[in-house]
């Protein structure tokens, strides 16, 4: 064996090692995220407090309130805290953002922080290993699933914590996030595994780094979105209850009512899903045109060709939707689910169970 050659295999088993190492911190993160959860759930003294700071959750959001100011002449005038609202469409409720995950409870919030020290720990831990598994067969680490797998995840804690470093309200996604990755990652060390090995002459170019990079951070956004999208469909739902003099479950309570407003998660995927848009169709641009310098045409229908464009539809149609008054609200939301949903298989089905020039099935 030469040097080179034990040096590479040197690199690949650290990075074997550093993504099993993730994987652990990850799981750290994960019981310090549901503690968060837990410990918020039980301070109910906590959101009384947030309550009175104008930080009430969907629960207390029809309640105002009220301070009571002396007048000179005896009387009293009472006056109404302001709240920040945010609101989705024309009509929507007038419902102020939950508490947060911990609830307003100092233990829960240490917690939570604990958390996020813990996901970027384990980020810088991941991405230490993608970036060795690269240095290993010496090219871009996006050859196979495997690759594509870990950069996903990679990408996705990536967005969540550059969010967080924006002070964005972002709190909530930690948990879905960490048990997505950690599933992401168990998927992948054992059966998406591949050895380290070079690309095939047709991917060795410069697009490489072009269309699969771009369509990498493309599909972590739209995860975030679609995390967004189905939390608020559930506090929608719950926003909805309580407005018909309904009564929600303890447990729907206890975790929606610390959630921001339907409007603001509605608000907060749309931004991402549009924001996303352009990049998207570039991606599928630069993979036509990446075609046409491997194959020698640059649109064949192929199978991820195919559903990449039925994705492009998809969100294409969602954003139509949103902008048509009858279609705003949980008909949007749903289209935005099926988008991502289209992403999904692209992403996993076409790869591994449909033949085709882009597929990894055999990996």
């Amino acid at each position: 064996m030469t040097l080179a050659a034990a040096t590479n295999e040197s690199l690949a088993h650290t990075s074997n090692v550093l993504i099993y190492s993730s994987m652990a911190v990850y799981l750290l993160a994960f019981f310090a995220n549901m503690a968060e959860w837990i410990f918020g759930s039980r301070s109910k003294v906590g959101r009384t407090a947030a309550a009175l700071t104008g930080k009430a959750g969907a629960a207390d959001a029809g309640a105002a309130v009220q301070v009571q100011v002396k007048q000179k002449n005896g009387g009293t005038a009472v006056l109404e805290r302001p709240k920040v609202v945010t609101r989705a469409v024309a009509g929507a409720r007038d419902v102020p953002d939950g508490p947060g995950a911990s609830g307003g409870d100092e233990q829960g919030d240490l917690y939570g922080r604990i958390a996020i020290s813990l996901t970027a720990l384990a980020f810088l831990v991941e991405f230490a290993g993608v970036l060795t598994r690269a240095l290993s067969v010496q090219r871009a680490p996006w050859g196979n699933m495997y690759e594509f797998n870990l950069t996903f995840s990679t990408v996705a804690v990536g967005v969540y914590l550059a969010l967080l470093a924006l002070k964005k309200n972002v709190r909530w996604l930690g948990l879905p996030l960490v048990t997505t990755v950690l599933l992401d990652l168990g998927l992948a060390v054992t059966v998406l595994y591949t050895a380290s090995d070079q690309l095939v002459p047709a991917l060795h170019s410069y697009w490489l780094y072009i269309h699969v990079s771009t369509a990498i951070f493309c599909g972590a956004c739209f995860y975030v979105a679609g995390v967004g999208t189905v939390l608020y469909l559930f506090k929608d739902s719950y926003e909805n209850k309580l407005a018909g003099g309904g009564t929600p479950g303890r447990f729907a309570t206890s975790v929606l009512e610390r959630l921001p407003a339907s409007s603001t998660l509605d608000k907060f995927s749309y931004r991402v899903n549009a924001a996303l848009f352009p990049l998207w169709t570039f991606t599928i641009i630069a993979g036509s045109i990446w075609a046409g310098d491997a194959w020698g045409r640059y649109w064949g229908w192929d199978p991820k060709e195919t559903w990449s464009f039925i994705t492009w539809v998809a969100y294409a149609a969602y954003l139509h939707a949103r902008a048509t008054a009858g279609w705003k609200g949980r008909k949007a939301a749903y289209l935005a689910l099926i988008a991502f949903g289209c992403w999904i298989f692209n992403y996993y089905g076409v790869n591994i169970f449909v033949t085709g020039k882009h597929s990894y099935a055999g990996v």
